[in-house]
């Protein structure tokens, strides 16, 4: 293996090594090939990306969705204890449950320490009060109720209410977790001058510069796999859902496993993708791109503590990361107001003809808690969105509108939802389309996936 001193800046875009993957080259738009630069570094390290803790995180989400939809429609406190393990506890060797080997596509680890140890999600959760559901709950204590309430569901969804709730968890991390971790922490207070600076590590003994962790931190958040400028939005949507197509894609090294710590897609970047696939957006690589090139930016200080003009860089590439990411979230709540409005509209239709309309009302309830899960994790980033949350929240409700006309309206002091008259069907599904509009003129949303007619 070559030694330190021929991994600099200089020749980092052209080094060949057994790193190199299938081009052969090291290229600074891989997003793992970035050398120590920490001054008075004397270790064997040479790579100083490091973003384990976060991916550890995306299983933990992953594994945790499929708990919560293990439910048998009784109270489980086994099942409860073991979702708390994956999501508030640091327990070690706990098994990966998602993603799992799939067929051809052959991941690499199996339990979650083989990635990174002690991690759980509660302590990176969103720590304010989520206005858009009952009982002034923290985005954490909301996380433990809707796990409490997974257990004693039947696979999760609770057909009464109109919960779904390996989707109302699910979604709603996305946002409290990965998206307000890199844009309200890692993307904001840590690339102030005196936050992490670059020319010191990023705690003792580290071997990374705290701006080059503070970095990698919020771009393992986004949950791309490092080579994402040499793929396609088609690509990382394949390598997500492990399909036969995503292996090659996915396969970097060429080892024939996918490492979940460098080559797998999550969350974030896969709906950045999946928006991209439409041909009207291009997030997945304009946030890719702006922190490789906020990366490219701290490793030319060469482990010096950054000028003005470097942080003003970072901070330029940070806001276009927060910006787009913040939209993918947009798209996702006007896709899912769409697909609400539609199931309602189909459910109507089989009610006049005194059909059956049990699966379509599953329908109807998995995509309202993706529009509430999605809409809850756009009010955790950086900016308050005011008006906007409180026009977003009105038009979702705590629940959403059931057959019989009731829809949830509060939580009783006994952890017990209350249900009250809704609004009529008709005017909820109209106000599925004032969500369209509202995400169009606030977020200026483009991909538009399933768009209502005015």
């Amino acid at each position: 293996m070559f030694g330190r001193k021929f991994l600099t800046v200089a020749s980092l875009v052209s080094v060949t090594s057994v790193f190199s993957g299938c081009s052969g080259v090291i290229s600074t738009d891989v997003y793992k090939y970035y050398p120590v630069t920490l001054a008075g570094y004397t270790g064997d390290k040479e790579i100083s990306v490091a973003y384990t803790g976060q991916v550890a995180r995306h299983v933990l989400h992953d594994s945790l969705k499929n708990l919560a939809g293990q439910g048998d429609g009784h109270s489980n406190d086994a099942l409860k204890s073991m979702m708390m393990m994956y999501y508030a506890q640091k327990t070690k060797k706990r098994e990966i449950l998602a993603p799992k080997s799939k067929g051809a596509f052959v991941i690499k680890q199996e339990n979650v320490d083989q990635i990174s140890k002690k991690k759980n999600l509660s302590g990176k959760t969103y720590k304010g009060a989520i206005s858009g559901m009952p009982g002034n709950m923290t985005g954490v204590e909301l996380v433990e109720f809707w796990i409490g309430k997974a257990a004693s569901a039947n696979k999760g969804v609770d057909k009464l209410n109109g919960y779904n709730y390996p989707q109302l968890i699910s979604k709603f991390i996305m946002g409290a977790v990965s998206y307000n971790q890199a844009v309200d922490n890692y993307l904001d207070e840590k690339l102030e001058a005196n936050n992490k600076p670059n020319n010191k590590p990023y705690k003792k003994g580290a071997y990374y510069t705290g701006k080059e962790h503070s970095w990698d931190e919020a771009f393992g958040y986004f949950g791309a796999p490092a080579h994402t400028l040499t793929l396609t939005p088609d690509d990382v949507y394949n390598i997500a859902k492990r399909k036969p197509a995503g292996m090659s894609a996915a396969d970097w090294d060429g080892d024939g496993v996918v490492d979940l710590k460098s080559e797998m897609a999550f969350g974030p970047a896969y709906y950045a993708a999946a928006f991209d696939r439409g041909g009207k957006t291009n997030y997945l690589h304009t946030i890719t791109k702006a922190f490789v090139d906020g990366r490219t930016t701290i490793v030319a200080a060469e482990g010096k503590k950054l000028t003005s003009a470097q942080r003003n860089k970072l901070k330029v590439a940070a806001s276009v990361i927060g910006k787009n990411w913040e939209q993918v979230l947009a798209e996702a709540t006007f896709k899912y107001a769409g697909s609400v409005y539609k199931d309602m509209d189909k459910i109507k239709t089989i009610i006049e003809a005194k059909g059956n309309v049990s699966k379509s009302l599953n329908a109807y309830i998995k995509h309202w808690g993706e529009l509430k899960g999605f809409s809850l994790a756009l009010q955790t980033g950086k900016n308050n969105l005011g008006g906007t949350a409180s026009s977003l929240n009105r038009l979702i409700g705590f629940g959403p509108v059931m057959p019989d006309g009731s829809q949830v309206v509060r939580i009783d002091n006994r952890g017990e939802y209350v249900r009250g008259k809704g609004v009529s069907w008709s005017a909820y599904m109209a106000q599925m389309v004032s969500i369209q509009k509202l995400m169009i003129s606030k977020f200026n949303v483009k991909a538009r996936d399933k768009a209502l007619p005015n």
